[in-house]
């Protein structure tokens, strides 16, 4: 199934003409952070839940509060990573959805692109999360598949998942046999293991030799 395929109608968009009364019933009964302004097919923006709260004069219409309305709203070719970093971004529950005519079509939920991520091969297949780190400058996505590869493993996938001081950590998913000797392998190339394994022989020779570092001193 494609992730267009689950582009909503169900909850309707309102124009400026509404009333802020009637949009905080709207805000009251639907489970949406917010509303998309619609107008001739063509969408506006959208109102935030907190931000029509606010507005103390119920009578109103919400053509007077236009310098409310946030600007955001995804294509019918965004992917699904592109849409959990608009909904991240906007602090929203729903994204606005335009065709290539810029015309409003629909809305996506935040808990069917989540669903669409949990159940995709990449969460669900029997693998093994590792976190990695390096120097910027030093690290390399296609030596990270060659040392995963070269040990019988195989990538799933992997991102970015922190950048900072010049310090990458890399989040991998793999799957492997033996995922001690990917890890070694990897501090051979001096990539630092960020993420705790059980039965990790490397930390687990580490223990060791320090328990019996600290007994000798006890001597």
């Amino acid at each position: 199934m494609k992730i267009t395929d689950y582009i909503l109608n169900e909850i309707k968009p309102i124009s400026l003409k509404s009333s802020i009364k009637a949009t905080k019933e709207l805000f009251d009964n639907l489970p949406i952070t917010h509303f998309a302004v619609v107008e001739n097919n063509k969408l506006l923006g959208c109102f935030a839940e907190d931000d029509i709260h606010t507005i103390e004069n119920t009578s109103e219409k919400l053509v007077a509060y236009t310098h409310l309305l946030n600007s955001f709203f995804a294509d019918e070719k965004a992917t699904v990573l592109e849409l959990l970093k608009i909904f991240a971004d906007n602090n929203t529950t729903i994204i606005p959805v335009l065709d290539k005519n810029k015309a409003y079509i629909g809305y996506y939920d935040l808990c069917d692109v989540l669903d669409v991520f949990s159940t995709s091969p990449f969460m669900i297949e029997n693998s093994e999360t590792v976190i990695i780190e390096k120097i910027e400058t030093d690290y390399s996505m296609s030596e990270i598949a060659q040392i995963i590869e070269s040990n019988s493993g195989k990538l799933l996938g992997l991102y970015i998942s922190e950048k900072k001081d010049g310090i990458v950590q890399v989040t991998l998913k793999i799957v492997s046999e033996d995922i001690n000797e990917v890890m070694h392998t990897f501090r051979r190339y001096n990539y630092k293991i960020i993420s705790s394994h059980e039965n990790d022989v490397y930390l687990e020779d580490l223990k060791n030799r320090s328990e019996y570092l600290q007994k000798y001193l006890e001597m």
